[in-house]
């Protein structure tokens, strides 16, 4: 397989594809980032090429200006793997970013990734994180069985990859449809928003069997969260579902 770092737009496709002719996913958050008590999280990622097509692939660090763009060609069947994404492919010491994959349009490819912390050279379980597309987006959506305590702490991610700001509104909710508390952000374009549950929603102190319902009029947005437990520095990747208003 043909690989290549390139310092270029997204439409890197170019000399073989026209202009706003790919197919887009997005794995929100991948890192290669120290945690409490020097624990460091990383991100392993695989694309596979299922088909019987050659296919062009380009992968960048959305949130990340001054990445580069790492472009590869996958023959049919063939996969590529990296370990450690941001260090490997991109050559960073340290970064927190939502991924985007890009292929012309109806070469699609199956993307896995998964996060994990590595302390004394010890790795946690590997915690799969769900990839999302254009088509998996609704003005409202909702992360269940989030916590907060002793045992756990919770992260919620904001993930805005268009050009322009997007608003959220996020409702702290243990019974579903009552609020226990609302809070507004505003993630700037291209980047990431990953925070604590407590910073976002600092009148409650601690409890389980929370949800938190995301609002926003942006196409280009993603939401998660993960439950981490402190003990093990076992994680629960949380996708978002669908809602309603």
């Amino acid at each position: 397989m043909r690989l290549s770092l390139l310092v270029v737009p997204l439409l890197f496709l170019a000399a073989t594809v026209r202009a706003q002719e790919v197919s887009e996913m997005v794995v929100p958050v991948v890192g290669s980032t120290f945690g409490p008590t020097m624990i460091r999280w990383r991100t392993d990622v695989e694309i596979v090429n299922p088909t019987g097509l050659e296919t062009d692939v380009a992968i960048e660090l959305a949130a990340v200006p001054d990445a580069p763009v790492f472009v590869f060609t996958l023959g049919p069947g063939q996969s590529q793997r990296f370990t450690d994404i941001v260090v490997q492919a991109f050559g960073l010491e340290s970064a927190l970013s939502p991924l985007r994959i890009t292929t012309p349009l109806h070469h699609s490819v199956v993307v896995r990734a998964n996060a994990y912390a590595v302390r004394d050279g010890v790795a946690s379980p590997f915690q799969p994180i769900d990839v999302y597309g254009r088509s998996t987006w609704y003005p409202v959506r909702v992360l269940d069985g989030l916590e907060f305590s002793d045992e756990f702490r919770t992260n919620i991610g904001l993930v805005n990859t268009g050009d322009q700001d997007a608003d959220f509104v996020l409702a702290l909710q243990r019974v579903p449809g009552r609020n226990v508390a609302v809070t507004h952000v505003r993630v700037n374009a291209g980047s990431l928003q990953h925070t604590s549950i407590q910073s976002l929603f600092p009148l409650i102190t601690s409890g389980s069997g929370f949800s938190v319902v995301v609002e926003s009029g942006s196409r280009d947005t993603h939401v998660y969260a993960s439950v981490i437990e402190n003990a093990t520095n076992g994680a629960k990747f949380i996708p978002s579902r669908a809602g309603i208003r």
